[in-house]
């Protein structure tokens, strides 16, 4: 029984064609298929190539590769067929033709696809993080938290948690209260990543009156009265001096501006950092 060798070579980590190769040699019984896999990762100078090229004669091994470089690409495909190597090219074929249909350049970067996939994933743990962290639900979020954001009532503290979230950061919002204590541990995380909402008597005033109404409550409820809101905002400044974290006024911003100027302060105060 002969044994087939297979080469597969990358310019990345290689899972892709070592996956098809498996996938073909998996449609042969092992009994009458001996076979081994030998990866080369991380090919990035033309001397690596001839190194898999002379491994190749040597064995009389198939050579499987997804090599995005051009020039690495060319190389390969010129040197397995000027000595008769028998070989398959997986990302070549598709990315010509990908060429011709797409008015713009590729970026002929190995390895997209894994920092793609890190993306979403980073993406997906931030929006759970933000829904299980929301409101102050569980002050263990704090360590490990991104960005912290600070506000009383109708500042925006949850859609700013989940749109910054959609950008991957991970957000825990706490709601400041006068007649809730706030974390111990508040006042022991890094100030840097703490955000303060602070927003106006007259706007949060007029936010809290027509809440109540589509409640199909009266907008004369505590809730909504000067007296409360300057309650509110009076603790809120006092905690707020004592954390001393940045603040920003959300009274006459949109979402998407107010969290822009939240990454903006998080990524100069990361900035300084390092």
């Amino acid at each position: 029984m002969e044994k087939i060798n297979l080469i597969v070579a990358s310019d990345s980590v290689g899972e892709t064609a070592e996956l098809v190769a498996r996938a073909c040699i998996s449609q042969f019984n092992p009994n009458q298929c001996e076979h081994e896999i030998i990866r080369y990762p991380y090919i990035e100078a033309l001397e690596n190539v001839d190194e898999v090229i002379q491994v190749a004669l040597d064995t009389q091994a198939i050579v499987i590769y997804t090599l995005v470089k051009p020039e690495i690409r060319k190389y390969m495909e010129a040197k397995v067929n000027e000595l008769s190597i028998q070989s398959v090219d997986i990302m070549g074929p598709l990315m010509n033709i990908l060429l011709d249909r797409i008015d713009e350049q590729p970026y002929f970067e190995p390895g997209l696809v894994h920092r793609l996939d890190e993306a979403y994933f980073k993406k997906i743990d931030a929006i759970e993080f933000a829904v299980k962290y929301d409101d102050g639900k569980d002050p263990k979020g704090l360590a490990t938290a991104d960005i912290v954001l600070l506000g009383i009532s109708r500042t925006s503290k949850t859609p700013l948690s989940q749109y910054l979230a959609h950008k991957s950061y991970k957000v825990m919002n706490i709601p400041i209260v006068p007649e809730v204590t706030p974390p111990d541990n508040l006042f022991e995380t890094d100030p840097s990543k703490c955000i303060a909402l602070k927003i106006s008597e007259e706007k949060l005033n007029r936010i809290r009156k027509e809440r109540l109404r589509q409640l199909g409550l009266g907008d004369s409820a505590r809730y909504a009265t000067e007296q409360r809101i300057k309650e509110e905002l009076d603790y809120f400044h006092d905690l707020i001096d004592r954390i001393g974290c940045p603040v920003i006024d959300v009274s006459d911003k949109a979402i998407e501006e107010t969290a822009n100027d939240i990454i903006s302060i998080i990524e100069q105060n990361n900035f300084k950092k390092d």
